[in-house]
């Protein structure tokens, strides 16, 4: 009896990654091994990446709080513990919006807590 061996699904799998690696630059996009590692070292940078963003947009958030609390006289960590004691439910999304885009709303929440 003859070996046998799933060309089909072989292929197949190779035919995905091929079409993942579609748009890279030189052999990346149609050299099988050379496509392989771009596309599974990029399948790693997407998978930290999506970590790092988070951790990215809180720094922003919290730079804009600070900003926006300092122009009232308060330090962010000063202000973040006072919002925390009046339990006021805004998390730092929210809180960074209003600092750049309302001014006068935030106004009113750094007046509330001091």
């Amino acid at each position: 009896m003859p070996r046998s061996v799933n060309s089909v699904a072989s292929r197949a799998r190779r035919k995905k990654v091929m079409k993942q690696a579609k748009g890279y630059f030189g052999r990346r996009k149609n050299v099988w091994t050379v496509a392989k590692n771009a596309v599974e070292k990029a399948m790693l940078y997407a998978y930290r990446d999506r970590r790092n963003k988070k951790r990215n947009f809180r720094s922003l958030w919290i730079t804009r709080i600070n900003a926006g609390a300092r122009l009232h006289g308060m330090s962010y960590s000063q202000f973040m513990g006072k919002v925390k004691a009046n339990n006021i439910e805004l998390n730092r999304k929210v809180l960074a919006d209003l600092a750049m885009n309302h001014p006068e709303a935030f106004k009113a929440i750094v007046n509330k807590v001091k």
